[in-house]
């Protein structure tokens, strides 16, 4: 007698979420599907319904119950070694160049041991407000500090977080006309062999990576412009980002002006950044023709707005920026000037100093949702891959909490909710399909640990020059 052998069933997804107040997509139609879930398999999204959709069998889930579900957040802009110099007090009234000058001896103070731990702790830190996406700008580079661009992404990975870290440089030391002391710059030949070297070491081009290099120089201020140009040309040859500091103080119009007879953006373009393979930090202070020229060029901007009060550079024009066409992405900047990394946080500042800069509809929770997610994946040239929830994206996502006394009367629109109400931090966030905060705790152990040698490294680097 032959036995009949059931039909197979469907293969299990990795992960499932569901049951949410609602799941905002952010895909190319911007679907909200209330009562939603997303399936993530190996690493990317495979299915996304809402409330009427049968889901499909998974090996794991997390329920989402009462919560919106967002892409995962995309920092754009970051220094996370400054989480090592947080709110130092000789530096807390300085304008941005004053801030510099008192800060660049202590971080001439890195190594491996000090940046790998402050990435240890940035990164946990970003991951629990939604950010599943980093970019790290580390620009100072001591000699004889070792390979710290190594040891920031050992923490990355041990962490499971997707990283993109630009290898920042500095050349112009003070006895050079530049900002920085002579103990932090380096020599042009070395910076752009070790721009090479990390490249090859360590950059995945492929869809879903989760490490990816960009090559970073530093500003105008402290950058000559042969290694700008060369840096460009490099970036060209291994087909990788390009990301400076740009416009972003007016004492940088000054100098750009004295020195180079340009304004910055003048600058950037006779140097060959003008163009698609770029994103700059902060752009507060662009007129109206460099407004569309880069948007002509399809230049990405990192809106960083807690920085850009904390030192007191002005409002960007963001509206202005994403109506010439110019990706505009979000960013958390370094940890000791806008002192804390949650993009949430980064995101509601944003939106309200949109409305105080437009009006009250200048800026809405979606509009800045967007910035926060697709924005940011356009900055990176990842675009279609994140910052959305679509089937081939990547399994990137959070889980937001709208309960509580903080919303309690929020009933109506949840996106609105979620910036509007608060303070709020992700309940879960998942990157590439695997949990990296679980409850709102983050998912891997040590952490006290770490802390504990954090501040012991600080202690030592902010002890008097």
């Amino acid at each position: 007698m032959t036995v009949p052998v059931p039909a197979p069933g469907p293969r299990p997804v990795d992960l499932l979420v569901r049951g949410a107040e609602l799941v905002a997509t952010m895909d190319d139609r911007r679907r909200e599907l209330p009562g939603g879930w997303v399936a993530v398999t190996d690493g990317l999204v495979s299915a996304v319904g809402a409330a009427g959709d049968p889901p499909p069998p998974a090996r794991r889930t997390l329920a989402a119950t009462g919560c919106l579900v967002t892409p995962g957040l995309v920092n754009t802009h970051h220094h996370i070694f400054q989480n090592l110099t947080r709110s130092y007090a000789p530096a807390v009234s300085g304008s941005l160049f004053a801030w510099l000058r008192t800060l660049y001896p202590l971080w001439a103070r890195l190594d491996e041991e000090a940046v790998y731990v402050s990435a240890h702790v940035g990164l946990t830190e970003l991951a629990l407000g939604g950010c599943t996406t980093t970019t790290d700008h580390l620009y100072v580079h001591p000699r004889g500090a070792g390979d710290l661009i190594a040891a920031e992404i050992a923490a990355a990975r041990e962490l499971g977080m997707r990283f993109h870290p630009t290898r920042g440089s500095m050349s112009l030391s003070v006895k050079d006309g530049g900002l920085p002391p002579d103990s932090v710059v380096q020599d042009p030949d070395d910076i752009l062999a070790d721009s090479a070297a990390l490249v090859a070491a360590h950059h995945d081009p492929a869809h879903g990576a989760m490490v990816r290099i960009a090559l970073a120089p530093c500003s105008p201020f402290s950058v000559s412009p042969e290694l700008m140009r060369a840096t460009a040309e490099l970036a060209e040859k291994l087909d990788v980002r390009l990301h400076t500091h740009l416009a972003e103080d007016p004492q940088e119009d000054d100098y750009c002006l004295a020195t180079y007879g340009r304004r910055p953006v003048e600058h950037f373009r006779d140097l060959g950044w003008g163009g698609d393979r770029a994103w700059v930090a902060h752009c507060i202070h662009p007129n109206a023709a460099e407004v569309a020229q880069l948007g002509a060029w399809g230049t990405g901007v990192a809106h960083c707005p807690s920085s850009n009060m904390i030192l007191g550079g002005g409002l960007a024009p963001v509206a202005r920026l994403r109506a010439a066409g110019v990706p505009v992405g979000l960013g958390c900047d370094g940890s000791s000037s806008a002192d804390s990394a949650s993009l949430w946080l980064e995101a509601r500042t944003a939106m309200l100093l949109g409305r105080l800069r437009g009006g009250a509809s200048a800026m809405s929770a979606r509009d800045t949702l967007e910035i926060a997610t697709r924005g940011g994946a356009a900055c990176l040239g990842r675009t279609g891959e994140l910052g959305e929830l679509s089937v081939g994206a990547a399994g990137d996502l959070v889980v937001w909490p709208l309960d509580g006394i903080a919303f309690a009367g929020a009933l109506s629109d949840p996106v609105e909710a979620w910036l509007r109400c608060g303070p709020v931090a992700a309940r879960h966030t998942v990157v590439a399909g695997r949990t990296v905060v679980e409850n709102g705790a983050p998912v891997h152990p040590g952490l006290d640990d770490i802390l504990r040698r954090h501040r012991t490294i600080a202690i030592a680097i902010q002890r008097n020059p």
